[in-house]
């Protein structure tokens, strides 16, 4: 009996220790979750453009658009395009979207705009569990289904405060279990020198309920996935990278003009219902 007793705990306690944390498959290949792949050039742009926008683009080099599905501190909370409809609409024209969600922001962000959305360090687990539920409820309502990526914009800050690092990541990982818990892909975008890098440190020194894809800003006009410094080579692979390689520029494809930022993809896009 005490053999039993003594087996049984060893294995309860071994749960405690593993818990929720990066995925056992975080380095594998995504679509063997149920991930849809896109790789090439995508854009993303403050306001989802219409329709008729999105079918003039097709001439364009790009086949992935990034739309922002909510977060408190979304650039354009309005978006006067972005439905279900809007949504199966470019789907069926042959786009791949890639869901963004502009939440709370690190106490240390360097934005003076984005400091009224910072995160409160008294709460920053809750306040990632509850944004992180929040964004999976925008991507419901939109038609993104389960194995879809969605994608937390943490604008640059200041990583080397250490405390306002804490906050941040504790925020993060809030967010990416909650994510995780309904069967979402949780993806993190910041700039390679700062949230990114943050990130990258917190995978080296074993920190658990990271994100599953890597969206990194590095503005160099040299697209490349693989070669970012600031990541490991083998980390976030296959398939779980995006490096947006230029930023605020416009062009014009089928006659409509957009102002976008440029991305390099290798990553999840949103599974559509």
């Amino acid at each position: 009996m005490m053999r039993r007793f003594v087996v049984f705990f060893s294995a309860f306690a071994s749960l405690l220790v593993v818990g929720p944390t990066t995925p056992a498959h975080a380095d594998q290949d995504p679509r063997l979750g149920g991930a849809q792949i896109f790789t090439g050039r995508g854009f993303d742009t403050c306001q989802a453009p219409s329709l008729g926008t999105m079918a003039a683009w097709t001439d364009s080099p790009y086949r992935a658009v990034g739309v922002y599905i909510g977060g408190r501190g979304r650039a354009c909370p309005d978006q006067h395009h972005l439905t279900p409809d809007w949504v199966r609409g470019v789907t069926d024209m042959g786009w791949n979207l890639l869901p963004l969600y502009v939440g709370s922001q690190s106490p240390c962000v360097h934005s003076d705009r984005k400091r009224r959305y910072a995160i409160d360090p008294d709460r920053a687990w809750r306040m990632g569990v509850a944004e992180g539920r929040d964004a999976v409820r925008q991507a419901e309502e939109l038609g993104m289904l389960p194995a879809s990526p969605l994608y937390l914009d943490m604008e640059a800050y200041d990583r080397k405060d250490a405390r306002c690092a804490d906050v941040t990541l504790t925020f993060v990982q809030g967010w990416n279990r909650e994510v995780s818990r309904h069967g979402y892909l949780p993806g993190f975008y910041s700039s390679a020198g700062s949230g990114v890098t943050h990130l990258q440190q917190a995978r080296d020194a074993g920190e658990r309920d990271l994100p599953e894809v890597m969206w990194f800003a590095r503005w160099n006009d040299r697209p490349d996935v693989a070669g970012e410094p600031t990541l490991s080579a083998g980390d976030w692979q296959p398939h779980r990278r995006i490096h947006q390689y230029r930023g605020n520029v416009k062009e014009t494809h089928g006659g409509r003009t957009v102002n976008i930022d440029r991305n390099l993809v290798d990553a999840p896009v949103a599974v559509i219902g």
